[in-house]
């Protein structure tokens, strides 16, 4: 894994309050975006507020995958459950069925709605609600005579 050593934000820290959680991640995404890349993926915009992550699982079975939502991200782990088999020689194993945990951080008031398996994909469905609270609303203006 490659560290960040030449970059410095502190200028950034120091004219910015409140943000420093956002570099971190930003710094951490880069430190980890290369580590990585399977099983690949797809991130696709389905609405307004709506997202699916579509990871590529195929040979994975049902109990070989988890989808666990902890501390504002995302976490898929596939570990394959192989039980050897004495009859079977592989010749050549290209597909792959190593273990992997691939993280997603989600924006606050990010909700999971559901995970399908199916066809060798996994999709994970979510939507950004926010709170009524914070929602944008119109003041009504009274003008007085």
């Amino acid at each position: 894994m490659t560290k960040i050593t030449t970059l410095d934000l502190t200028p950034f820290y120091r004219a910015s309050i409140g943000v420093d959680r956002l570099f971190d991640r930003i710094v951490n995404q880069i430190d980890t975006a290369a580590s990585t890349n399977y099983p690949p993926y797809n991130v696709v915009k389905t609405g307004d507020n709506t997202i699916e992550i579509q990871v590529a699982v195929a040979g994975f079975a049902q109990g070989d995958l988890e989808v666990n939502f902890q501390d504002g991200q995302l976490i898929v782990t596939g570990e394959k459950k192989i039980l050897p088999n004495p009859d079977h020689v592989y010749q050549h194993q290209g597909i792959s069925a190593r273990k992997f945990v691939r993280t997603w951080p989600l924006v606050e008031y990010m909700e999971v709605l559901d995970a399908i398996a199916k066809d060798g994909i996994l999709t994970v469905r979510l939507e950004h609600r926010l709170p009524e609270a914070m929602k944008p609303k119109a003041i009504a203006i009274t003008y007085q005579s």
